[in-house]
């Protein structure tokens, strides 16, 4: 079905809500469903379209999916995290590009002086946690979209998955996403949330 720009201000109905998230969880187990590589790039070329400070989407998203490549990033996960991530049959180590300033005259080109604004790197570095930070929302939530759950871990050797997988690069792994088809094994109850008048406020 074509996309049709003038209902764009309706909002999408329960159930979709309730997949992307007021029933969607953290999975800690999955099933061995495989998930194929053309669902991986097209999971990629939703989260693509996130809105980022400047366009610069410095994240970059590593895909382990060989079991090969999975015994190799187990050993750097934490001993909670081992099991969920041999389980998975996709995990992701999202990072930024240390020097993703290098692609902005691509994706910045009305301003060719943009890449001179993160021209050292102290400068890059906020910017690209915190806009590759949102890239990681916005990929869980493209995720879900595509019927795929997600469990993300912040738990993990971070400089022993660089020197592994990523040393003759210059991204900088931040955390991994075990990513595939959920189980309710080892789920976890829901736990609460903040109620608006302790989160938010209206000025």
């Amino acid at each position: 079905m074509a996309y049709d720009a003038s209902t764009r201000d309706a909002p999408l109905n329960e159930a979709a809500l309730a997949q992307l998230f007021t029933e969607a969880r953290t999975r800690n187990a999955f099933t061995d469903r495989p998930v194929s590589e053309d669902l991986l790039r097209k999971l990629y070329d939703l989260t693509k379209f996130g809105p980022t400070a400047a366009n610069t989407t410095p994240a970059r998203f590593l895909f382990i999916t060989s079991p090969e490549a999975k015994a190799r990033l187990t050993p750097f996960m934490s001993e909670g995290n081992q099991a969920k991530t041999l389980s998975a049959p996709v995990n992701v180590v999202v990072a930024y590009d240390g020097d993703f300033h290098e692609q902005m005259p691509f994706l910045f080109p009305h301003n060719l002086d943009a890449k001179n604004w993160f021209g050292d790197e102290e400068a890059r570095k906020t910017p690209g946690v915190l806009n590759s930070s949102l890239q990681a929302g916005y990929f869980m939530i493209a995720a879900r979209a595509l019927g795929l759950d997600v469990g993300p871990m912040i738990g993990f050797d971070a400089a022993g998955v660089k020197a592994e997988f990523l040393s003759d690069s210059t991204w900088v792994p931040s955390f991994v996403i075990n990513l595939g088809y959920g189980t309710d094994e080892n789920l976890f109850p829901r736990f609460p949330r903040l109620p608006f008048e302790t989160a938010a406020k209206i000025i």
